[in-house]
C-alpha cells in the first residue's frame, strides 16, 4: 500500500503539468509526457535523498513545484502564435463549471489524506498535525479566495475560476512544508498567503504569461501549484533555520534542493516539448486545439446515414 500511495503521488506531478498544456496536445502527447515526467521526478527524488539528505516525504511533496514548472516549460515550447489572443473554444459553460466545482469540492475534502498518507502509523501525533494543519490552511485559503475574488472584480462579483483553484492553494503550500508546520497559527497564515497569492496570480499574472512570456498556462498551474508550492517551501525553510542550531550551514545547503528541482523540471519540460512537436506524434493544428471532438466520438454529433 505504501508503494501504491507513493506511485499515486508521483503520478500527480504529471497531472499538474497536463493542466498547463491542456488543449494544445493530443492523447499521445500526454502519455509520452507522463512517462518522461514521472521518470524525471523519480530521478529528482533520488538526487535529493542521496546528495542532499532530504527526507523521503519532503522530497515527494515537491511534486507541486516540479509538476508546475515542467508544464510551464513545455507550454512555452509548444506555444502557437496562431492561437493569439485567445482561441474561440478556450472557454467554459455552465455544465463544465458545475463539474469543475464538484471536482474542487472533492479535492478540498481529499487533501488532508493526500498530505498525510505517507506518514507512518507509528507516529499518530504527527499524522494528526498534518491533517489539522492541512484543514486549517485549506479553510483559510478558501476564505481568502472568496474575499480577493470579489475585491478585485470590477463589479464586485465572485469568479468561480478563482474559487475553484485558489481555495486549494492552502493545501499545496502546507503540504510542501508539512514536516515542520505543527502550530495552528502557522498553518492558517500559510493558507492565507497561499490563497492571496493564487487569487492575485489568476487575476493578474496568468494573462501576462501569454502576452509577455509566450506561455499558455491553460489551467493556471503556476497560480495553484507553482507559486504556493514555492511559498510553502520558503515557510518550511525559515522554520527549519530558526529552530536549528546549524542555521548558517542550512541556509547555504537547503536552497540547493529547490534549485535542483526547478532546474531539472524546466530542462525536462523543455526537452519533452521539443519531442512532442515532432510530426511523428501528429501535433494538433490550430483549428483543432481545445476541441475534444478531434479525439473522442460524440454519438449525438454523429452523422446518420
Amino acid at each position: 500500500m505504501h508503494s501504491l500511495a507513493t506511485a499515486n503521488l508521483c503520478a500527480a506531478s504529471a497531472l499538474i503539468s497536463m493542466g498547463a498544456v491542456l488543449g494544445n496536445t493530443n492523447p499521445a502527447h500526454l502519455i509520452l509526457m507522463a512517462l518522461i515526467e514521472v521518470t524525471g521526478f523519480m530521478a529528482n527524488r533520488w538526487i535529493l535523498q542521496n546528495f542532499f539528505q532530504v527526507p523521503p516525504i519532503s522530497s515527494i511533496m515537491l511534486l507541486h513545484i516540479f509538476g508546475a514548472f515542467f508544464g510551464l516549460s513545455m507550454s512555452r515550447i509548444l506555444y502557437q502564435p496562431g492561437l493569439e489572443p485567445r482561441h474561440e473554444k478556450e472557454k467554459t459553460d455552465k455544465k463544465t463549471t458545475l463539474f469543475s466545482t464538484i471536482g474542487a469540492l472533492f479535492l478540498w475534502m481529499f487533501w488532508p489524506s493526500f498530505n498525510s498518507v505517507l506518514i507512518d502509523r507509528d507516529f499518530p501525533l504527527k499524522k494528526l498535525w498534518v491533517i489539522y494543519s492541512t484543514y486549517l490552511s485549506l479553510a483559510t485559503s478558501a476564505l481568502t479566495a472568496f474575499s480577493i475574488s470579489m475585491m478585485t472584480s470590477p463589479r464586485g462579483k465572485f469568479n468561480m475560476v478563482h474559487i475553484q483553484n485558489a481555495s486549494l492553494a492552502g493545501g499545496v503550500a502546507v503540504g510542501v512544508a508539512m514536516s515542520v508546520v505543527n502550530m495552528p497559527g502557522i498553518a492558517m497564515t500559510t493558507g492565507l498567503l497561499a490563497g492571496l497569492m493564487s487569487s492575485l496570480g489568476f487575476r493578474y499574472i496568468k494573462p501576462s504569461l501569454q502576452t509577455v512570456f509566450k506561455c499558455r498556462d491553460t489551467c493556471g498551474v503556476l497560480s495553484v501549484h507553482g507559486m504556493p508550492g514555492i511559498m510553502g517551501w520558503l515557510v518550511g525553510f525559515f522554520i527549519r533555520v530558526s529552530s536549528s542550531s546549524e542555521a548558517p550551514e542550512m541556509a547555504m545547503y537547503d536552497p540547493c534542493t529547490l534549485l535542483v528541482t526547478l532546474s531539472l523540471s524546466l530542462c525536462l519540460g523543455a526537452c519533452t516539448g521539443f519531442v512532442v512537436k515532432w510530426n511523428l506524434w501528429r501535433p494538433p493544428q490550430d483549428r483543432k486545439c481545445f476541441d475534444d471532438q478531434a479525439f473522442w466520438e460524440f454519438p449525438h454529433l454523429a452523422v446518420r446515414k
